[in-house]
């Protein structure tokens, strides 16, 4: 029995070679695309986190000052001190019931 030889022509060794090689720059190209595209989206992250710790910080300087002007002290002196306002006498206070 005789082996079978496959011989590859002088015109076809170059085709395989072209398309390997053009597969070879296809995946490069999508390789460094990839990258690219990760190092952006990376960088847009960042931006991100730095504006969230901006915001956060923002918002517990906001939490403070809410509880400064609504304690109970402060409203009570700004009711007695700018509008005058005054406890009603023990006497004046009536209960409604429903």
């Amino acid at each position: 029995m005789a082996a079978h030889r496959v011989s590859y022509g002088s015109r076809q060794t170059p085709l395989w070679v072209g398309l390997l090689t053009l597969l070879l720059l296809a995946s490069a190209l999508a390789v460094v695309h990839a990258s690219h595209a990760c190092r952006e989206l990376h960088t847009e992250l960042q931006r991100l986190e730095v504006e969230q710790w901006a915001l956060q910080e923002d918002y517990g300087r906001l939490l403070l000052e809410q509880s400064t002007w609504a304690s109970h002290y402060r409203v009570e002196r700004t009711a007695t001190g700018e509008l005058d306002m005054q406890a009603p006498a023990p006497g004046s206070v009536r209960v409604v019931q429903p």
